[in-house]
């Protein structure tokens, strides 16, 4: 009897120590979606869109709240390790944490008008998004492999059922399809590179693995390489990096909008924070090896996705070339493995997630009912019919473009810096170049919304806005109904053709006329989008013109362990 007792003794499982402070921004974000979906399965009528954004938003400002208690208690008593070293508590993680806080924010703020429109009740919108934002401060706060495929696959598969959430439309089942059979084979990907780095190095833990690489020599490093490789695959599919973007174009543009910039948002903040903390923290000894892989990466990313986006006629397509772009701008920074690199890629994730958010809630309010009606030629006019809307839109497009005196030109200065300084100049030169290529892009769209709709008024022969009988409607034109009939002009042009051949010009442009109800379309802005879309814009003027306070915040969120 006595043995029995010692043995069950020796076999007590001991837990490790838990610090809650170094996951509380995690876990604010699981009880927010635990909280309401207990709720909203114990109540007998359907919770309103209303209640879930209200929920939606306390949480993300409450997680938002202790991050930034978090960064005081870094910046005061220094970084460490915690839950049985799973889990890093620095600057790093604290910096993540605060932009997917804020991402889900804005999000939540645009989802609201999206979901009243398209007549979607209850909770499940804002339950899935908190999910995936947990996943994603998982990955940023991770210190462990396992740990970091744990916040991977909390991230994507909320994700999966997100894009697939507008069920009214075909091609948003056949995205949530394509995003999660080859979401799954990247994922399988990853954990077979885990298995390889951990039969190279006989650990999953990353200090551990920095310190076996720092004071042993690999005879035979084979499996370490393809454990290596194996990861930078998976990484790279969840950041949209060239040849790994195929999934990108389809999921962006079947997706529901809101859906969309959330996923671009948090999707690269998450994995390229997990990027950075494994390569450059644990695998900085054998750079000369992975470094030339993303060298590559970043050359074929920056190509394809500027090139490529030229011909798109879909804004929501040509947002997801702008997205792998954007991808291999980040990967500059990825590249150099410099302190200054990875202040640059954290300050253009930060920066970046402001910018799409904020163009995919105009991309979501001028959508009409079914999220339909992106096409380059529905914008047309929209400075006539909507001017501080198309402003707004237009400042966050140059801004991606890397126009002065925004958030967006300061973001490509630095990680083209970081790349400079790491002696990389032929890949800060295709960089540049691939902006100028982008640039066409950007302000082509922008053209567009300021271009005249036709030589008199609308080329739809409408009444002027607020007149006739659908002076009524939010819209200007009731739902469902079809504009008037125009009438084109004698000579035979184009329809909105004017002396002079702009008109010729434009249709280049836009590959035709505006659709059907949007040359007279007047569409009424949520309150809250407002708000969201007015904060994304007034970030990025207000600290591309001073951007001392975010630069320096980027600079102090540095790697606990190089």
């Amino acid at each position: 009897m006595d043995r029995l007792l010692v043995g069950a003794s020796a076999a007590t499982l001991h837990t490790p120590h838990i610090d809650y402070l170094s996951i509380l921004p995690v876990l604010i974000m699981l009880g927010g979606a635990v909280l309401l979906v207990t709720v909203s399965s114990l109540v007998r009528p359907v919770l309103k869109v209303g209640a879930g954004t209200a929920v939606a938003s306390a949480t993300s400002v409450a997680a938002l709240v202790a991050a930034l208690f978090q960064w005081h208690e870094v910046s005061v008593h220094g970084a460490r390790v915690t839950v049985a070293g799973a889990v890093a508590y620095d600057g790093f993680s604290v910096f993540v944490q605060m932009v997917v806080a804020i991402a889900m924010l804005l999000t939540a703020l645009i989802g609201d008008g999206y979901l009243r429109r398209e007549g979607v009740e209850g909770p499940e919108f804002h339950v899935l998004a908190m999910l995936s934002a947990s996943g994603a401060m998982l990955m940023g706060s991770a210190n462990d492999l396992i740990v970091i495929f744990l916040g991977l696959e909390i991230l994507s598969i909320a994700l999966y059922v997100l894009a697939a959430f507008n069920h009214k439309r075909a091609e948003s089942g056949e995205a949530a399809l394509k995003y999660f059979v080859l979401g799954g084979f990247s994922s399988a990907v990853f954990v077979y590179g885990i298995a390889l780095v951990y039969g190279a190095t006989g650990s999953t833990n990353l200090p551990q693995i920095a310190d076996y690489l720092a004071n042993n020599v690999v005879a035979s490093n084979g499996v370490l390489l393809a454990g290596i490789a194996l990861l930078l695959v998976g990484f790279g599919f969840k950041v949209a990096a060239v040849p790994f973007h195929m999934w990108s174009p389809d999921v962006y543009q079947g997706s529901p909008s809101p859906v969309t910039g959330f996923m671009a948002a948090i999707a690269k903040a998450g994995a390229f924070a997990a990027l950075l903390r494994v390569f450059v923290s644990s695998f900085s000894t054998v750079r000369a090896d992975w470094q030339p892989i993303v060298w590559g990466l970043a050359i074929l990313s920056l190509v394809v996705g500027a090139v490529v986006a030229l011909a798109q006629r879909d804004v929501k397509r040509m947002m997801a070339y702008s997205s792998i772009n954007h991808a291999g701008f980040i990967l500059l920074g990825v590249q150099a493995a410099t302190d200054r690199g990875v202040a640059a890629s954290l300050y253009y994730l930060f920066t970046y997630m402001f910018l799409v958010i904020g163009t995919f809630g105009v991309i979501t309010v001028l959508a009409r009912d079914g999220d339909t009606g992106h096409q380059i030629g529905d914008y047309r006019g929209l400075a006539r019919r909507q001017p501080v809307l198309a402003l707004a839109f237009a400042t966050l497009l140059l801004a991606q473009a890397g126009a002065p005196f925004t958030t967006g030109f300061l973001a490509k200065f630095e990680v083209l810096s970081a790349a400079a300084d790491a002696h990389s100049y032929a890949l800060a030169v295709i960089a540049m170049l691939s902006a100028a290529v982008a640039a066409f892009f950007y302000l082509r769209l922008a053209v567009v919304m300021f271009s005249p709709v036709g030589p008199v008024g609308d080329r739809s022969g409408a009444e002027p806005l607020g007149a006739g009988s659908a002076a009524g409607s939010p819209s200007g034109v009731p739902h469902g109904s079809p504009e008037p009939a125009g009438t084109a002009p004698a000579t035979g042009a184009a329809p909105g053709d004017e002396p002079g051949g702009s008109g010729a010009a434009l249709a280049l442009l836009t590959d035709g006329p505006p659709s059907e109800e949007v040359a007279s379309r007047r569409v009424r802005v949520p309150l809250l989008t407002t708000a969201s879309i007015g904060l994304c814009v007034a970030f990025t003027v207000v600290f591309g013109i001073i951007p001392a306070p975010i630069v320096d915040f980027a600079n102090h969120a540095t790697l606990l362990f190089k």
